[in-house]
C-alpha cells in the first residue's frame, strides 16, 4: 500500500512562543524553523496559536519539510483573525477559529497537543506553559532563545513544583529536544493503552 501524505501523522506538537521577537536571543527564528522542520520529519502535526513570530517561523520550517500544520486562533472568523488582531493566514493547512480570545485560545492550543514546546516566550507563552504544566503535559523548553523561555527551569525549581509535572525536559538543540520530548509522548501514550 502507498502511503499518502500525512497518513500516518499521530503525535501533536504544539509550538508556542513570543508573537513579538525582538527580546528573543539573534538565532531564536532559525530555531524555531529547524524545530518546524523536525516535527515535520517526524511525521507529526505542529499546531500553534495561528499567530505571528516564533511559532509562525515553527510552521515556515514544517512546510518547508511539507509538514501538516493546525492553527488555533483566538478570533471568532477568519476577517476577524486578519481584521482585529493582525494574524498571518499563510503556513498554515487548517486554521480553527475559536472566538475564545487569547486566554481561551490558549487552553485550547495545549489541550489539543499531545506535547508543548516553548521557545522565545513573553507574558502568553508563561501562560501556554503554565496550563500545560498544571495539567501534566510533557512540555520542552528550547533554551537561549530568551525572554520567559529562558528563565522557565528557574520558575519551576522556585516554586518548588518540580515534582508536579515530571514531564518538563530541555535542551538548546530542537531535534535533542523533540528526541527527548517524542520518548516521553510515545510513553505516555503506551501508558494509556
Amino acid at each position: 500500500m502507498e502511503k499518502t501524505p500525512h497518513s500516518h501523522l499521530n503525535l501533536r506538537f504544539c509550538v508556542s512562543g513570543g508573537a513579538e521577537t525582538g527580546h528573543g536571543a539573534s538565532d531564536a527564528l532559525e530555531r524555531a524553523k529547524e524545530l518546524g522542520r523536525e516535527i515535520a520529519r517526524r511525521d507529526a502535526i505542529l499546531v500553534n496559536g495561528a499567530t505571528t513570530g516564533f511559532p509562525y517561523w515553527a510552521a515556515i520550517g514544517a512546510k518547508e519539510e511539507n509538514g501538516f500544520t493546525v492553527g488555533i486562533s483566538p478570533a471568532e472568523s477568519e476577517r476577524e483573525h486578519v481584521e482585529f488582531y493582525k494574524l498571518p493566514l499563510d503556513y498554515m493547512d487548517l486554521i480553527i477559529y475559536t472566538g475564545f480570545g487569547y486566554s481561551g485560545r490558549n487552553l485550547l492550543l495545549t489541550r489539543s497537543s499531545d506535547a508543548v514546546i516553548v521557545g522565545c516566550g513573553r507574558m502568553g507563552t508563561l501562560n501556554e506553559f503554565t496550563v500545560a504544566f498544571e495539567d501534566k503535559k510533557p512540555i520542552g523548553v528550547l533554551t537561549g532563545t530568551g525572554g520567559t523561555t529562558d528563565m522557565l527551569e528557574d520558575i519551576v525549581k522556585a516554586s518548588d513544583r518540580s515534582k508536579d509535572n515530571p514531564f518538563i525536559v530541555y535542551d538548546d538543540d530542537p531535534k535533542k529536544l523533540l528526541d527527548k520530548l517524542t520518548e516521553i509522548v510515545q510513553k505516555s501514550k503506551i501508558r494509556e493503552r
